[in-house]
């Protein structure tokens, strides 16, 4: 009796630590957060890096002048990853676009406002009505990437201005049962070198995050909980399940060997 008692509560401790808790699985719990606590953090203009591509669309009375500076035409609604990796601006290992007639740019650790003002001055050179001049400069997608425990992991490029982390996620199938999501690694590149951030998406007060907003080349790293490298299952119904085939495995066993 004793026996089968300690066994029951082995069994009864063994499901609830190796479940998945439902705690464990809800985003951004707790309480709203007001505005006025919001961070402004995440308002800082990203700072361009190596490899990072630049869309660069030069608007001018001087139409012959400005289409040797156009190597595509951003309004084009074919416009796609592919061709954008073709006709845009790839800042090279020194930190240089090249442009024709304007030569080499230096743009590594500049943001792209800051790009736009150097390449308009370029160009007062060559245009006499100054006044005249558009410059845009974007980055031609936000890129990132996604690893670990989550639906649909790798290289993801997103044409929008901001990306939160759940958008991110999101665009990947978002993470699976086993994935911990209050330990979500976020590991980010700059021109003073690399950094490794955790982000709890569990908890509200992830919008107060540095990381809550990702920026172009982060590394989305979603760890597995515990009950994955364990292979007992995620919930209690699996679990029991895992239990039983041992438990079944071992008295069939034990009653063959009796047996012989």
């Amino acid at each position: 009796m004793k026996m089968k008692k300690y066994f029951l509560l082995f069994l009864l401790f063994f499901i609830l630590f190796s479940c998945v808790s439902g705690k464990d699985l809800i985003y951004l719990q707790g309480n709203p957060i007001q505005k006025k606590e919001l961070k402004r953090i995440n308002d800082i203009p990203y700072k361009l890096q190596v490899d990072d591509l630049l869309n660069i669309d030069i608007i001018s009375n001087e139409e012959k002048l400005v289409a040797i500076f156009n190597k595509q035409n951003s309004g084009n609604q074919n416009y796609s990853i592919e061709n954008g990796y073709l006709s845009d601006y790839s800042i090279d290992i020194y930190g240089n676009i090249r442009m024709p007639i304007l030569g080499t740019i230096n743009v590594l650790g500049y943001t792209t406002t800051e790009v736009r003002k150097k390449i308009e001055k370029k160009l007062k050179k060559f245009i006499k009505n100054s006044e005249d001049i558009f410059v845009s400069v974007k980055l031609s997608g936000i890129r990132y990437t996604v690893i670990g425990e989550v639906s649909e992991p790798g290289l993801k490029v997103v044409f929008q201005n901001k990306v939160s982390i759940i958008d991110a996620i999101a665009n990947s199938g978002d993470i699976s049962i086993v994935g911990n999501r209050k330990k979500v690694e976020v590991i980010r590149n700059s021109i003073s070198g690399t950094e490794k951030f955790l982000i709890d998406l569990t908890d509200i007060n992830a919008f107060n995050s540095d990381v809550f907003y990702i920026k172009s080349n982060d590394i989305i790293n979603v760890i597995p909980l515990k009950q994955k490298s364990w292979g007992t299952g995620t919930t209690g119904l699996q679990t029991l399940s895992t239990v039983i085939s041992i438990f079944t495995l071992l008295t069939s066993t034990f009653i063959l060997a009796r047996n012989l």
